[in-house]
C-alpha cells in the first residue's frame, strides 16, 4: 500500500459521483439494469518530496457499481496475504469477482467505507520504503543464480512448496503468470533477505539433476514402492465413503486424501480393510464403506458451492469444505483451466487416461 491509495481516498470523498446514463441492460428489466459510475485512473505521479512510488504499490479503485437491487463498490488493490485478511476483517460481506478481479463491497456507503479503510492503512506508510530497500541491497546483496534485479526483485525457482510457502510470507511478494516468476518490491527487501537461505536451500533441493539423483538413490525401497501404490490408487478415481452415510452426488465436498472433489457415481462394492493404509478414515470404524466414483470439480462448481457453517465432522471420510478449503480449491481449478487456454492446441486436445 502507498500514498497513491491514499489519493484514492481522497478521490473517492470529494468528488460526487454520478450514475452513467448508458445503462449496460444485459437482458434484465429496465430497472435492475446495472449502472457504472468509472472512476478517473490513478496517474503515476512523482512523490513531492522527489521519490517516484512503486507502480506496484497503487491501489486502483477500477470502478464503483451501483444497481437499484444490490448497490455496492468494487475495488481492486494488488495482492498481499496481510492486507486480503485485513480487508476481509473490515468488510466481511465483501466477495471477489473473478471476472473483474476486484472485491465487491455491498452496500449504499460501500464507496465511504473504503475510502475510510484506505486511509486507515495509508496513514503509517512511508513513501520511501522501496528507496530504503534498495539502499539495504546495496549495501548487503543477495548473490544468487535465483535472483534477478530490474526495477523490482525477481525470483526464479524450481517448483517447491516451501519455497512458495516462504514467498508468500513475503510482504507484497506476487506471482508474475506473465514471466513466470515471483516479483518483490525492494520495500520487502529485509524481509526476502530473512527467508532467503531456506528459499534458496529448497530450490537447490528441486533442481532437475538433485532430483534425479534423489529418485536413484530412493529406487526399489519401501518409500518408491508406497508413492507409486498411491500413485496408482489415484488414477482409479475411486474413494470409500460410509454405506449409510454418502455424501451428495454432483455437489462439491472436501475428502481426506484427494481434498475437494465431486462424487458422481456409487459402485455398491464393499471395500475391505486392506485399504486403510491409503485412506486413515476406514481404520478403527465399524460402519461398512463402499466405493464411489469422483473426478474434480470444476472453477463454476466451486464458485457456486457455499461453505460450511459449522466445523465438520471428518470421521466419515468426507464433509462440507470450509472456506479455506474453497479458497484452496478454486485457486488450484483457476490455475488448472489458465493451464489448459495456454497449453499448445495438439497437447489440449489428447485425451488423459487415468
Amino acid at each position: 500500500m502507498c500514498a497513491r491509495m491514499k489519493c484514492a481516498a481522497m478521490a473517492l470523498r470529494s468528488e460526487r459521483l454520478s450514475v452513467s446514463p448508458r445503462l449496460r441492460l444485459r437482458g434484465e428489466p429496465v430497472d435492475q439494469a446495472e449502472a457504472l459510475v468509472l472512476a478517473e485512473p490513478i496517474v503515476l505521479n512523482p512523490h513531492p518530496a522527489g521519490a517516484f512510488l512503486s507502480e506496484r504499490m497503487r491501489l486502483p479503485v477500477r470502478h464503483i457499481s451501483v444497481s437499484s437491487t444490490q448497490p455496492g463498490a468494487f475495488v481492486a488493490f494488488p495482492y498481499d496475504r496481510a492486507t486480503v485478511e485485513q480487508f476481509r476483517e473490515s468488510f466481511p460481506r465483501a466477495r471477489w469477482d473473478d471476472e473483474r478481479r476486484s472485491w465487491f463491497v455491498p452496500g449504499k456507503t460501500a464507496d465511504q467505507r473504503i475510502a475510510r479503510w484506505i486511509d486507515r492503512q495509508t496513514s503509517g506508510l512511508d513513501a520511501f520504503a522501496d528507496d530504503k530497500g534498495r539502499d539495504a541491497y546495496d549495501f548487503e546483496p543477495i548473490v544468487s543464480q535465483y535472483l534477478e534485479v530490474a526495477d523490482d526483485l525477481r525470483v526464479r525457482t524450481p517448483y517447491s512448496k516451501t519455497a512458495i510457502q516462504e514467498l508468500r510470507q513475503v510482504p507484497w511478494a506476487h506471482w508474475d503468470e506473465t514471466h513466470r516468476l515471483w516479483r518483490v518490491p525492494f520495500r520487502s527487501y529485509e524481509d526476502l533477505r530473512r527467508r532467503w537461505p531456506i528459499i534458496e536451500a529448497a530450490a537447490q533441493r528441486n533442481e532437475p539433476e538433485v532430483r534425479r539423483m534423489r529418485r536413484m538413490t530412493m529406487h526399489g525401497s519401501e518409500d518408491e514402492r508406497r508413492a507409486r501404490m498411491l500413485a496408482s490408487e489415484r488414477r482409479r478415481r475411486r474413494y470409500p465413503i460410509p454405506s449409510v452415510f454418502p455424501p451428495p452426488l454432483g455437489r462439491p465436498v472436501s475428502t481426506e486424501r484427494y481434498g475437494i472433489v465431486l462424487f458422481t457415481d456409487l459402485s455398491g462394492e464393499l471395500v475391505t480393510t486392506d485399504f486403510s493404509s491409503f485412506y486413515p478414515h476406514l481404520a478403527n470404524s465399524l460402519m461398512d464403506f463402499i466405493w464411489a466414483s469422483w473426478r474434480l470439480p470444476s472453477l463454476k462448481e466451486l464458485v457456486s458451492t457455499w461453505p460450511a457453517r459449522s466445523e465438520p465432522d471428518r470421521r466419515l471420510g468426507w464433509w462440507l469444505p470450509t472456506l479455506a478449503e474453497l479458497r484452496l480449491a478454486r485457486k488450484l481449478a483457476r490455475s488448472r483451466e489458465r493451464r489448459r487456454s495456454t497449453a499448445p492446441l495438439g497437447r489440449s486436445h489428447q485425451p488423459r487416461h487415468s
